[in-house]
C-alpha cells in the first residue's frame, strides 16, 4: 500500500465516528473536557459565594483580594461584571455543568451527531469570545485583575483550541483536509500562543505595577 493511500485510511478513519481512531480522540477529548469542565465549574462557584458575600456585606474583602491589580472585589462590582443583567459566574456554573455532562458521556462512549458537535463547538466558541471580551474590559478598562476569572480565560481558552482541532479532523467544521491533518498534535501548541498572547498583553499592561511589587 502506497503512502498516500495509508494517509487517506487514516484521514477516513479519523471521521468515521465508529473507528477506534474517532473513539480514542473522543475519549482523550472528553477527559480535557472532563477536568477543564471541572476548574472552570469550581471557579465560576467561588465567583457566586464571592458575589454572594458583596451582596450581604457591601464591604466584604474577597478571599482574592490580594493588591490594587489582583482584586477580585473591585472587577465584581463593575458593570461589566453584570453584562447581561446578573452575575457573569452564572452563566458559568450553567456553562462548565453542560461541559462535565458532554465529558463524562463520551468517557463513558458515547458518539454525537455532527449536528450536537456542531453546537458544542458554537457553545465554546461564544464562551471564548466572551472570556476575550472580559479580559478586554479587565486589562484595558478595568485595570484590575481577578484570579478567578483568569483560571477560567485559562480553561476556557483549553476548550476552545481543543474542541475545535477535534471538530476539524472529524470534518464537523469544514476545513481542507490537508490543514486538518497538519494541525493534528498542534492543539496544545495553539493552546499555549493564545495563552501567551492573553497573559503577555497583561503583563505589559500592568508591567510597571507587577514589577513595583518586588
Amino acid at each position: 500500500m502506497s503512502t498516500q493511500t495509508t494517509t487517506s485510511v487514516e484521514r477516513g478513519a479519523e471521521r468515521d465516528p465508529d473507528s477506534p481512531e474517532s473513539l480514542a480522540r473522543d475519549r482523550r477529548t472528553g477527559l480535557l473536557m472532563l477536568i477543564t469542565g471541572a476548574v472552570g465549574f469550581g471557579a465560576a462557584a467561588m465567583l457566586v459565594f464571592e458575589r454572594l458575600q458583596v451582596y450581604l456585606d457591601a464591604g466584604h474583602t474577597s478571599s482574592c483580594d490580594i493588591n490594587a491589580l489582583l482584586n477580585c472585589g473591585t472587577v465584581m462590582r463593575t458593570n461589566q461584571a453584570e453584562a447581561f443583567g446578573f452575575p457573569n459566574p452564572l452563566i458559568g456554573i450553567v456553562a462548565y455543568a453542560v461541559v462535565l455532562a458532554i465529558a463524562t458521556a463520551l468517557l463513558a462512549g458515547a458518539r454525537f451527531a455532527r449536528w450536537y458537535w456542531w453546537c458544542v463547538q458554537a457553545g465554546i466558541t461564544l464562551g471564548f469570545v466572551f472570556i476575550c471580551w472580559l479580559w478586554y474590559q479587565t486589562t484595558f478598562q478595568i485595570d484590575a485583575l481577578c484570579m478567578y476569572c483568569m483560571v477560567v480565560w485559562i480553561v476556557q481558552s483549553m476548550l476552545f483550541v481543543h474542541v475545535s482541532m477535534r471538530n476539524m479532523r472529524a470534518g464537523v467544521v469544514p476545513v481542507p483536509e490537508r490543514i486538518a491533518e497538519a494541525l493534528k498534535g498542534w492543539s496544545w501548541f495553539l493552546t499555549l500562543i493564545v495563552l501567551l498572547v492573553l497573559f503577555g498583553i497583561i503583563f505589559i499592561r500592568f508591567f510597571s505595577v507587577i514589577m513595583g511589587m518586588f
